[in-house]
């Protein structure tokens, strides 16, 4: 291969972690820059440019890169632009595949930050082989990345597979970021873990639980985690109910599209058998029966400091030239049968 390896960018609200990727998926070094140290795009486009060449160079990989993929919120494959983000000092839509391609001059994808995990773990990690899965990333909220016969699914406009935001609540849910209520994200994110702990202190006033020994407001999943392993009890529901709700909506998913298996990501994946038990009781309880016990429920296999790298790495592969807007792919709408 002339041009053995690819670049990663992960940008989030606070850091933006890049890396030089070979094809077996070994990061072979990765930086960061500060997201919001710059008000104005160029200004970010120039740093990160100069701290990237600066990587590549010390790296011996002048020419020998063969294209850039991005992770980023909000993030449109179609169009390579970042759109409605929320956590971004620059002002919407970002042309930034445009810019960075023209920057370095090579080749640039970009997607949102689920999407690339789901990219990245079918092409390096425990989705390989698999042509059907759905990855749920369980961070700050929950994202999805759905695969269907090899393919991500992107919808006709890009932002397809927002599986965090289907309502699993419907009657006086919790409020969710995204503005609708009773959202997945709003109970099986790390921040849902741990508005659930707080209504579970405030609900059974008279419970001991570890968790009483701080303020309701600091509570995080991490302290819930940590409180369950010790053996709380509050504790160990709030991961009974988390799991639940979570299982139950795989089971929805299922209905969709029949995936192979559905890999779990993120923080919250890692308490194990705490969230996957009550997960897999709720899955199967409410599986419709041609699926009862056919899907898997996986952990990624990336290594946490690499992933995000790893996932928006997988997209340079395939790079290609930004499009513009006019060019997204738009589906013929079929005419109305004559009377």
């Amino acid at each position: 291969m002339s041009k053995p390896y690819v670049v990663g960018i992960d940008i989030g609200g606070t850091n933006t972690v890049f890396g030089i990727v070979d094809a077996r998926g070994v990061v072979i070094a990765s930086s960061s820059i500060k997201t919001r140290k710059h008000s104005n795009i160029n200004d970010y486009i120039d740093e990160l440019h100069t701290e990237l060449t600066k990587l590549i160079e010390a790296n011996d990989a002048v020419d020998k890169i063969h294209g850039i993929g991005i992770g980023a919120p909000n993030a449109n494959y179609y169009t390579g632009t970042i759109e409605n983000h929320v956590n971004l000092p620059w002002p919407p839509p970002i042309p930034l595949a445009q810019l960075v391609s023209e920057k370095f001059g090579v080749p640039v994808s970009i997607t949102n930050d689920a999407n690339a995990a789901a990219i990245g773990e079918m092409t390096y990690g425990v989705a390989r082989g698999l042509k059907d899965f759905i990855m749920i990333t369980l961070g700050t909220g929950v994202g999805s990345g759905i695969v269907i016969n090899g393919q991500l699914v992107y919808g006709h406009d890009g932002f397809a597979g927002e599986l965090g935001h289907v309502i699993v609540k419907p009657n006086n849910g919790r409020l969710c970021g995204c503005g609708r209520s009773g959202c997945l994200e709003a109970y099986c994110s790390a921040t849902g873990v741990a508005r659930t702990a707080v209504e579970f202190l405030e609900a059974r006033s008279t419970e001991p639980s570890l968790l009483r020994n701080m303020a309701l407001e600091d509570i995080t999943s991490k302290d819930v985690y940590d409180a369950a392993i010790a053996g709380d009890k509050l504790a160990k529901d709030v991961f009974d109910y988390t799991g639940k709700i979570l299982g139950e909506a795989l089971a929805n998913f299922t209905v969709f599209s029949a995936p192979e298996a559905f890999v779990l990501f993120g923080g919250l994946a890692k308490s194990g058998d705490l969230l996957l038990k009550p997960l897999r009781e709720a899955m199967e309880k409410n599986m419709i029966a041609i699926w009862k016990g056919k899907v898997k429920v996986l952990f990624s296999e990336l290594k946490e400091a690499d992933a995000a790298v790893l996932g928006a790495s997988a997209l340079g592969w395939e790079a290609k030239q930004p499009v513009t807007p006019s060019a997204i792919p738009v589906s013929p709408v079929a005419s109305a049968p004559k009377a």
